[in-house]
């Protein structure tokens, strides 16, 4: 096979002769005397026959002849016949060594046991070839090179295998190849050098040097709620060098069926995306059952990115993930079993357009957005959402001013504008004749306008004014009807242009303190270091319900269900203190409304950072240092409402985080009450049916005046940790290494989708190379708004995966956790790798819960052959 024109990649790197060293011979080049055009050297001796028109070389020699190299450790040519014969030699101990190595043009190098080849013919018989090409290997046999590129073999093995004896292969008895396509006799499997008993009588394989369309034959198998089925056949379109398609279909023999189309495309330099739509047609039960009835999905996908460079100053991308909640469920992920989106609950997308212009000064965004709850079938959709933004500039700054800039010129001024039109809906109704009438739409513009300015150098003021305005096209009014012993609410929405403008005043200041202690004899600590920032800020705003366009009064309405006829009483729905309740027109519009009631607040929090110094280990000097961050961003804040009628002091929330070592780090945030609560007990009923019950309330009163500390009402707590470092640095360099790879142009549409379902799944690794590893999660929720037991709930799991090798080419793969709460095991799996060198052998266990399943595979490594696996498997939704 070797000495054709294929583009075989170099297995052994060919004798360079500028590093030939003999002490019999020159180390240049020698031309022959019977032949111009050949030139050869070797390390050992050179024997002339020049009677019969002979050169024999020993010991390292080479030959090259125009476009030939030659290499091994016995060459002979002969001028008369025109011919060159290489083959190795045997050592005293029977060792068959210096195989010959040959080079044709700009073809990779070769290994044979032996070789003929006829430099005027350009014919050639080579034994025992040994070459790579497109990640095959060609091994033994014989093959016979022809002077119009075409060559024959016989006997010759193909693997995936790079051993010289390989594993296994397929067994080519004899065989034609040309540039485009290679004619074979029978054809069978060799496995460790015992042949199979089921043959092919001959092969045909189409070898173009461009992508073409062709059909793609499925593969047969079985399920035990699906019955037998053909799956993953179809038809590729190679449509051009831009672009091309995929019809893929599954059928199975109790009614199922699966139908996707899959596109990419790629312009270089400009963008590439693919584009995905897939239909499901699925039965799960017998005939009669209520689990036949067919259950249709769909999915559809897209993905588009445009390169940085293509159009400077304008983007546009794409991420699409919608269909229907059951698709991943039902279709097993589209036959990948994916756990993580067989378990999702929700899918969104995005599509966005971006323009800045005016020299930078505005920035437009426009996105097409899309989020959906698979459990409860709820689905959000944003059709369109606009944002046009401008810079701050300094209207009174001074282009060409120096010095110190006055105070006037630090004001700054801002602008943005926010637009949408979304609708919240469920999956069933989003397509009705009354889907549009859903939607809510509106127009948000905002201005800010900020002064900074700095008191006795340390204090870091800021001055803030902002106005908002909103434009809607549509309002409520409501009507509340009072019935016997039930009061509801008609909303009624109106139709026409209305707007709503409202303002607020805020000034804050905000400073640093620092505090540092060093120590002198205390180990390794060097010193202690603690910054403060405190903030402090005051915020008002007027009461905009006293405005009758933005706020109504919740008056009686008659109870009369016939269009026109429930009409006003001339009453108002009253609040505990006897006043008539508002209600705002805008609050159902997507930015809200102007705020009722006068709001002047005071906001204050403080930050907390405190870190360790201490001595380096790593530094062999002794002098080096480092920081260890203790606590970082321990942040407490609040606010107090002068102008509130009660509870004016706000919840007290706090956060911060700790990163003790670079492994380890602990996040926190809680909340703390300042009231008292109050037992409300409430009696219902009489006599024997009398019942009592319990409630709680907090009233406007500090626990501090009881002599208490504020309440905890919400606590939160988690971190991870992995005790082998050098498996988290392995999988993160193996993602990386993914993604890198998956952006690499030359591989299949396959290829690209499983590289990144892995890179989804950081457990699909297998570096034998880490021998083990373990990490681990947790995380801790408390929640008491109240402080009595009753109203007590703690959630805390605990969630650890980890491998080890059992043996070198053993692994033992596991992912669980444990809910205190539920007292029981979360998701679970199991999963053993075997690496056997050409072949994988992997089986995959969930043991409980809804997605109880398993399967194994054995499959060649190498893509090229990615359809030689056998596999056997349990899906979750099987009910026999």
């Amino acid at each position: 096979m070797a000495l054709s024109k294929f583009a075989f990649q170099q297995v052994v790197k060919q004798t360079d002769s500028s590093k030939k060293d003999t002490t019999k011979v020159k180390k240049k080049m020698t031309k022959s005397s019977l032949d111009d055009k050949l030139e050869y050297y070797s390390q050992d001796s050179i024997r002339t026959d020049r009677k019969n028109g002979i050169i024999h070389l020993y010991g390292k020699a080479r030959v090259i002849y125009e476009d030939f190299e030659l290499d091994a450790d016995y060459i002979r040519f002969n001028s008369k016949d025109n011919t060159i014969f290489a083959s190795g030699v045997k050592t005293d101990k029977g060792k068959y060594v210096g195989r010959p190595i040959f080079k044709m043009g700009k073809d990779g190098s070769s290994i044979a046991d032996s070789l003929t080849y006829n430099t005027k013919e350009h014919q050639g018989i080579v034994h025992g070839v040994y070459t790579e090409q497109q990640g095959g290997f060609f091994s033994g046999g014989k093959t016979k090179v022809q002077p119009d590129n075409e060559f024959h073999v016989k006997g010759t093995i193909y693997s995936t295998c790079n051993l010289p004896h390989p594993h296994y292969g397929i067994h080519i008895t004899k065989g034609i190849a040309t540039e485009t396509q290679i004619i074979t006799g029978p054809v069978y499997m060799e496995f460790e050098g015992v042949p199979l008993p089921i043959a092919i009588p001959f092969g045909f394989f189409p070898k173009p040097n461009k992508k073409s369309s062709g059909i793609i034959l499925p593969t047969p198998g079985e399920d035990a709620t699906k019955g037998f089925s053909l799956t993953n056949g179809g038809y590729y379109l190679a449509l051009n060098d831009y672009w091309d398609a995929k019809l893929m279909g599954n059928i199975f023999t109790n009614g199922s069926y699966d139908l996707s189309l899959a596109t990419n495309y790629i312009k270089r330099y400009k963008y590439n995306g693919n584009f995905n739509l897939s239909y499901s047609s699925t039965r799960n039960g017998l005939e009669g059952t209520p689990e036949y009835t067919p259950q249709k999905n769909f999915h559809i996908g897209w993905t588009h990115a445009q390169n940085a460079n293509a159009r400077p100053g304008t983007t546009f991308s794409a991420s699409v993930n919608a269909g229907t909640g059951n698709f991943f469920r039902t279709t097993a992920a589209n036959g990948t079993y994916d756990i993580n989106q067989i378990a999702q609950n929700t899918m969104s997308s995005s599509i966005s357009y971006g323009k800045v212009f005016g020299d930078g000064l505005f920035n437009l965004t426009a996105a097409l957005t899309h989020s959906q709850e698979t459990q409860n079938k709820t689905i959000s959709l944003t059709l369109p959402q606009v944002s046009l933004n401008m810079s701050t500039i300094n209207p009174f700054d001074m282009k060409n001013s120096s010095g110190t800039p006055k105070w006037y010129q630090k004001l700054s001024v801002g602008y943005s504008l926010q637009a949408s039109n979304t609708v919240n809906t469920k999956e069933n109704l989003l397509f009705d004749k009354d889907g549009l009438k859903r939607f809510k739409n509106g127009m948000q513009h905002s201005i800010p306008i900020s002064l900074p300015f700095n008191v006795l150098k340390y204090l870091n003021f800021s001055a803030n004014a902002n106005y908002n305005e909103r434009w809607y096209f549509q309002t409520i009014r409501n009507r509340y009807i009072q019935s016997p012993g039930v009061d509801s609410i008609a909303v009624d929405t109106v139709n026409g242009f209305r707007r709503a403008g409202e303002y607020s005043l805020s000034l804050g200041m905000s400073t640093k303190f620092y505090g540092r202690k060093d120590f002198k004899h205390l180990g390794k600590i060097k010193a202690i270091r603690h910054v403060v920032t405190p903030n402090i800020s005051f915020s008002y705003k007027p009461d905009f319900s006293a405005n009758s366009n933005y706020y109504k009064y919740q008056e009686i309405y008659t109870n009369d269900l016939r269009p026109g006829l429930s009409v006003p009483t001339g009453q108002y729905k009253l609040d505990s203190k006897g006043k008539p309740l508002k209600y705002s027109v805008f609050e159902q519009g997507i930015f809200g409304g102007p705020s009722a009631g006068r709001q002047a607040s005071l906001g204050f929090s403080v930050d907390n950072n405190v870190e360790l110094k201490v001595a380096s280990a790593k530094d062999t000097t002794g002098t080096g240092e480092k920081k260890i961050p203790i606590i970082q961003g321990l942040t407490f804040s609040s606010s107090y409402n002068f102008v509130q009628d009660s509870m004016k002091l706000a919840p007290i929330n706090f956060s911060g985080r700790s990163q003790f070592t670079d492994k380890l780090g602990f996040n926190f945030s809680g909340v703390f009450s300042p009231y008292v609560v109050q037992e409300v007990t409430t009696v219902s009923g009489t006599g024997a049916n009398q019942v009592t019950s319990r409630s709680y309330r907090e009233i406007d009163k500090f626990v501090w005046s009881e002599g208490k500390l504020p309440r905890l009402t919400n606590f939160t707590f988690s971190f991870d940790y992995s005790l082998n470092p050098d498996a988290l640095k392995a999988r993160n360099k193996n993602m990386d290494n993914l993604k890198n790879q998956t952006t690499q142009t030359g591989r299949t549409p396959e290829q690209i989708e499983e590289l990144a379902a892995i890179s989804r799944d950081p457990n699909a690794f297998v570096d034998f190379n880490i021998p083990w590893n373990f990490a681990f999660s947790y995380s801790f929720n408390y929640n008491n708004p109240f402080g009595q037991k009753e109203t007590r709930n703690i959630s805390n799991t605990l969630n650890f995966n980890g491998d080890f090798n059992l043996t070198p080419k053993w692994k033992i793969q596991f992912n669980s956790g444990y809910d205190f709460k539920a007292k029981n095991l979360s998701y679970t799996s199991f999963a053993i790798y075997r690496d056997l060198h050409c072949w994988d052998l992997s089986a995959s266990w969930i043991p409980f819960g809804s997605y109880q399943s398993y399967s194994i595979d054995i499959k060649v490594k190498a893509s090229i052959l990615q359809d030689l696996k056998l596999s056997k498997r349990k899906g979750y939704y099987t009910k026999y």
